[in-house]
């Protein structure tokens, strides 16, 4: 039992990422108190079915021996190497040089950071010295996906394309743009993948066009869309999308903080479409989300471009953790993992989590499941024709997260009705039927609701 005075430190203290600090003040945290695999045990020693691996990152499972060994070997040989005045240490540069022989193509160069946020920004500011390297600055407007999702820092978050991000925060700035969502439940014209495809390429050309191909830097996409509702795109559109950026000569920029080291079945899903970006950013699943790190990945081309304009003068761009050994070490520990069985695991896992969820098409609540791999989604309506959305007073973003809680499952449950999954790849055959029983009593509950049996009325 978590004493009480600790609860009150949270309440009085501490500010949570992404909350109402007024509902936080009134109803306090959920402490979780220990974790093994794919489960966790909260201060009331009540335990759950972790079916969203923390935050989408703990891509290998709680307390695995391997990465705390690691961990622990660094902490105590060095803790600490700076990355400035030429230094730098063993781990980081082996970690460098393993995820350039993973990446696609001659995405060869490597920028560590903390986290997926200053991952994008790196980008940016990447882009940035790129075309004023090429002797374009006027090459300065970005492009991004409604709904898509890149970050929660200051420049980042106006690439980022939903509403909370930006309420308040003086974003999206005026040089970054969106175009439609490929959004395939909800896109205006229809789920037939090449419509699909095509007007999402009359998009991206339609704002380029608008923009001005000549002052158009970079394209920012995410291969499927996290915390836009885990929004997959049908084959063939990101594949498009890069075409477009190819032709016009502009910047394509993989965001794949999510979808990196196994979360659609690959290593990268960039993979899924054999293309190769300019720039790749990654995190979470890099170190399973035990320590804090993030990597920027640039092609040669971007990393000559920028190295050929700066000569021997300093790219003005660092930060004290760049490449801290101990995340490194971490980082390493999780590709020995990954390259040991984990992948593959994952792919079958993935398959029996699609397949189980897909079993739930029947129900009245569900409109549609869609995902890959490890990463999936199921969509809930009140009319599968209609496809109307859950009313705002079922208040689908808290109570069937409480209500999944209480049954043994944590899931991510979206504002708008969409429960999103992306459990550990480690997970056993039995704990991913364990996640689809779970989740069809959560919906069977949710069904009884009276808001809801109204709204279905």
């Amino acid at each position: 039992m978590l004493s009480n005075s600790i609860a009150e430190l949270d309440r009085r203290h501490l500010v949570h990422p992404l909350a109402s600090w007024r509902a936080h003040e009134q109803a306090g945290a959920r402490f979780l108190a220990s974790a093994k695999g794919a489960t966790v045990i909260d201060a009331e020693g009540h335990c759950l079915l972790d079916g969203f691996a923390g935050l989408w990152c703990v891509n290998a499972g709680y307390g695995q021996d391997h990465l705390i060994e690691a961990a622990t070997r660094q902490l105590r040989e060095l803790p600490y190497a700076t990355g400035y005045f030429g230094l730098g240490s063993e781990s980081a540069a082996r970690l460098a040089g393993r995820l350039a022989d993973h990446a696609p193509g001659d995405l060869n160069h490597v920028y560590f950071g903390l986290g997926g946020s200053d991952a994008v920004d790196s980008t940016i500011r990447f882009v940035r010295h790129y075309w004023q390297s090429r002797g374009a600055p006027e090459r300065d407007q970005f492009i991004s996906v409604a709904q898509g999702y890149h970050g929660s820092s200051a420049v980042g978050s106006g690439l980022t394309a939903l509403p909370v991000f930006h309420t308040n925060f003086g974003v999206p700035l005026d040089w970054q743009h969106k175009i439609p969502s490929h959004y395939p439940y909800r896109n205006p014209v229809g789920e037939d993948a090449q419509a699909i495809i095509a007007a999402s390429v009359a998009d991206l050309r339609g704002k380029i066009a608008e923009i001005g191909a000549e002052r158009v830097a970079a394209f920012y996409l995410e291969p499927i869309q996290g915390s836009g509702g885990v929004l997959v795109p049908p084959p063939g559109w990101v594949a498009a999308m890069h075409a477009v950026c190819k032709e016009m000569d502009i910047l394509f920029v993989a965001d794949e903080v999510i979808t990196a080291f196994g979360r659609t079945g690959p290593m990268f899903a960039c993979a899924d479409e054999g293309i190769v970006p300019d720039m790749m950013t990654t995190a979470k699943g890099l170190t399973s989300g035990y320590v804090p790190m993030s990597a920027a990945f640039l092609s040669d081309h971007v990393y000559e471009t920028i190295a050929d304009g700066a000569g021997l003068a300093m790219v003005g761009h660092g930060q004290t953790y760049s490449a801290h050994p101990v995340s490194a070490a971490v980082a390493l520990a999780a590709l020995d993992l990954y390259e040991g069985g984990l992948l593959e695991n994952g792919a079958a896992m993935g398959a029996r989590l699609m397949a189980g969820l897909q079993g739930l098409a029947d129900h009245p609540l569900v409109g549609e499941v869609r995902g890959r791999g490890m990463l999936a989604a199921v969509e809930l309506v009140t009319d599968k024709a209609k496809k109307t959305p859950l009313p705002a007073a079922a208040a689908p973003g808290t109570r069937i997260f409480d209500r999944a809680w209480q049954n043994g499952l944590i899931i991510r449950a979206f504002t708008q009705g969409v429960l999103g999954y992306a459990p550990p790849l480690c997970c056993t055959t039995d704990e991913i039927d364990r996640i689809v029983d779970l989740t069809r009593l959560t919906l069977d509950q949710t069904l009884a609701d009276p808001d809801v049996r109204a709204a279905m009325a």
